[in-house]
């Protein structure tokens, strides 16, 4: 066995490397999946021992490539563990002990206009009355609030409705006190009072000043949904974009268009390689004496990281000009542009200074994409299509149209189950819609773009900012069609992690071997793909705040309990159940009986009969009542504590509960209850009583 393994590390030597960099995020995922520091350096022990053990286990001169491969994923996974574990402690800070209104005061660090949701967030460094520490707090300010001089850099004092951040809703939803964590916020909030300026910014302008002025410049010439999208390819600000153009622009798999990442960081430096390229070769001078593609490849690369800047910086764009530096610089060095090994170092690169990137579906999502492109592109029968050959223009033309579809399949797949579990939902049709939509971004709407930016100071623009409204107009009607499309969209309910990890590991397994071993990675793939969809959607769905219930297998709608406005919070509801259908108040559903202070539901599931109890009112009741309707109940449901009456026959989840648990869902087949405090964990940024 050690001599096979030993042979077949031998035999591929360029394709162990990017291994190192699963091992460095192997460690960062392994640090979030524990909970403690005495876990934490239980991590490092186990590295620790590995690095001891593996020559034991692997002795020099018989198994070398397994000794060093044993070592090397070894002190990866511990630098890993060490990083995030370092910025864990360096950054995080503690979240306000609970939710209260209080006076702030603080310096606006940033600013983000979010048009489309008609409010501003400011970023303050504040101090909280009755707190002794300064800290980040992020708040909402409606637009009839806003005013010029809240601009970065003034001092503002405020008061303001302020919460710690939230932690999931539900098991698997989007964690907010994670990322703020990492963020360094202490809390979130509102303002809706009238807020005093203190001292005005006084500050040069910034790279988010650029910005909205980039912004104000381009909507004076594009209105409407056109404007929203080359602002955000402009600017990298997406807050003016509606959230219908929004929606149909991810069902119909062209949310990376509205990502600053990989397609338009290529076509900048790519743009600016060819001008710098072909401009300066036409002065024989200097192409005479200097070596060009030397000088265009760091134009190119200074405009990739300009455009990165100005677009804020974002992980996707970071990834991207990482990459796209690498690959200059071996295009520049002679050197093959598209392997795996520099892939691995953009990611570890990135991962270096934003390890908590890893869990988001944006780390993932672009380098998933790259990932399943270099592989296709590495295969044998690919590169044989793709050889060179004596042929016309219109052939070759055709082979490269058949490899775009085939790269955007491929990428469709690859992103399919990462859409999948963050999402719970994925577009089906974007490899298709795609392949109209990227040459159209690529080659008309990004250079449009930049022409009527650099034509408008001496008047010239006009016709450029045409082009790129009416390019712009027919990608949001390809996304619109093809969102409308009957079967456009597939969702299913929220997964367990270890069916994604087992998903992902296949998937790696399958991109960074060559040769029929890779294959073996089908194997894991095909094992999570038969989990999956055989999960059924949770029965009941209860929010962590317990104001808002879904119920499903009720027909193709959700039945929801939402007490006040609760959009988000039903839209929660809905991917978490893995439905795209819309909701139906429970209050109105036939087999509900509601009264002032209680809705009560029969479920007749799995040949038991389970009956609901969800409490409307907060008015103080007779105990002996209450006592006898939750005797009468299986599950009670309720936002506030119930009085000690309540025994139902199953499950108590009145706030007392919900606070220790957090959100949870029911599965009444087998009585499985998973909870937020199950599947996220006791960390830091999470706090359970």
């Amino acid at each position: 066995m050690q001599r096979t393994i030993e042979q077949f590390l031998g035999d591929r030597p360029f394709e162990r490397a990017p291994w190192l960099a699963v091992g460095y995020g192997a460690g960062i995922g392994a640090w979030a999946m524990v909970d403690g520091a005495w876990q934490w350096a239980a991590l490092l022990a186990l590295c620790a021992a590995a690095l001891a053990l593996a020559p034991l286990v692997a002795r020099e001169g018989r198994a070398d490539h397994l000794r060093m491969a044993i070592m090397g994923l070894a002190l990866m996974a511990a630098a890993g563990v060490a990083t995030i574990w370092m910025k864990s402690a360096l950054v995080g800070a503690a979240p306000l002990p609970a939710r209260e209104t209080a006076m702030i005061a603080g310096r606006i660090v940033d600013r983000q206009d979010d048009d489309a949701a008609g409010r501003v967030r400011l970023l303050l460094a504040a101090r909280i009355a009755g707190q002794e520490r300064p800290a980040l707090v992020q708040v909402m300010v409606p637009d009839q609030l806003d005013r010029p001089d809240l601009a970065i850099g003034a001092t503002i004092m405020a008061r303001a409705r302020l919460s710690p951040p939230a932690p999931p809703m539900l098991p698997g939803a989007h964690d907010f006190a994670f990322v703020s964590w990492f963020q360094g916020v202490a809390a979130n909030g509102s303002i809706s009072a009238p807020v005093t300026v203190l001292t005005p910014s006084g500050q040069v302008p910034t790279l988010r000043g650029v910005q909205g002025a980039i912004k104000a410049h381009v909507l004076t010439h594009l209105g409407g949904s056109a404007g929203a999208i080359a602002v955000t390819l402009a600017s990298g600000d997406r807050g003016a974009i509606a959230r219908s153009d929004a929606d149909a622009m991810r069902d119909a798999g062209f949310a990376h268009l509205l990502s600053i990442s990989g397609l338009h960081v290529s076509a900048v430096i790519a743009g600016v390689y060819f001008l710098v390229l072909r401009g300066l070769g036409l002065i024989p001078w200097i192409a005479l004496r200097v070596r060009l593609p030397l000088v265009a490849a760091l134009a190119g690369a200074l405009a990739g990281v300009g455009y990165c800047l100005l677009t804020g910086s974002q992980v996707p764009t970071v990834r991207a000009v990482a990459g796209a530096v690498l690959v200059l610089g071996a295009l520049a060095l002679g050197r093959d542009p598209l392997s795996m090994r520099l892939l691995a170092v953009a990611a570890v690169m990135v991962m270096l200074f934003w390890p908590e990137s890893l869990f988001g579906a944006s780390f993932q999502m672009s380098f998933g994409a790259v990932m399943a492109i270099v592989a296709l592109y590495g295969t044998a029968p690919v590169r044989r299509f793709m050889a060179r050959r004596d042929e016309s223009r219109l052939v070759r033309f055709g082979r490269h149209l058949v490899m775009l579809l085939v790269g955007g399949l491929a990428i469709e797949l690859a992103l399919l189950p990462v859409a999948l579990f963050h999402f719970h939902r994925a577009g089906l049709y974007g490899a298709f819609a795609n392949v109209l939509a990227i040459p159209l971004v690529t080659m008309v709407t990004m250079p449009g773009l930049a022409l009527a930016l650099v034509l408008d100071p001496l008047g010239w623009g006009g016709p450029a900012w045409w082009v790129t409204g009416r390019s712009l107009d027919a990608v949001l009607w390809i996304a619109h069609a093809t969102a409308a499309m009957p079967g456009a969209v597939t969702t299913l309910p929220s997964m367990a992690g270890w069916v994604y990890t087992l998903w992902i590991a296949g998937a790696l397994w399958l991109a960074l071997w060559s040769g029929r071993v890779r294959l073996w990675g089908l194997a894991p793939i095909v094992i999570a793909m038969l989990f999956w969809l055989a999960t059924r959607p949770p029965d009941i769905l209860i929010a962590g705040d317990g104001r808002h219930v879904g119920i499903t297998g009720l027909g193709p709608d959700l039945v929801v309990f939402s007490q006040g406005q609760g959009s988000y919070v039903r839209e929660i509801l809905l991917e978490t159940a893995g439905m795209s259908g819309a909701t139906h108040a429970l209050e109105d559903w036939p087999g509900a009986r509601c009264s002032h202070d209680f809705c009560a539901l029969a479920l007749n599931r799995h040949g038991r009969r389970t009956v609901l109890l969800i409490a409307r009112s907060h008015r103080r009741l007779n105990e002996e009542a209450v006592g006898l309707a939750c005797a009468q109940s299986d599950l009670v449901i309720a936002d506030h504590a119930l009085p000690s009456t309540c025994h139902p026959r199953q499950i108590l989840a009145d706030a007392t509960l919900l606070a220790r648990t957090g959100g949870m869902t029911i599965d009444l087949a087998d009585g499985a209850v998973r909870t937020v405090a199950e599947t996220s964990g006791r960390h830091p940024w999470l706090h359970w009583p």
